[in-house]
């Protein structure tokens, strides 16, 4: 499996040739020289969340047991925020 690095004007200027990458392989999208994205074709994404339907079913997945996983407790209330 090959893995291609372009940065993210490039995939701009031409999806084909990026889309292409993605079937041999993951391509890494650059913003400003540092990795910033990962594309990957469609099979390769069913393979790595096989039948996972939610973030809990993919933390339940064999191997991940020693994964450390605290997230935050949220507050109690919600403050609506303000889109101007």
């Amino acid at each position: 499996m090959s893995v291609t690095i372009i940065p993210c004007t490039a995939l701009t200027r031409d999806i084909g040739k990026t889309k292409k990458a993605a079937q041999a392989g993951p391509v890494i999208l650059t913003e400003r020289d540092q990795s910033a994205y990962v594309l990957i074709n469609i099979e390769q994404y069913k393979e790595i969340i096989g039948n996972a339907q939610s973030i809990l079913d993919l933390l339940n997945m064999p191997g991940t047991e020693d994964i450390d996983f605290t997230p935050p407790r949220m507050q109690d209330t919600i403050t609506p925020q303000s889109h101007s």
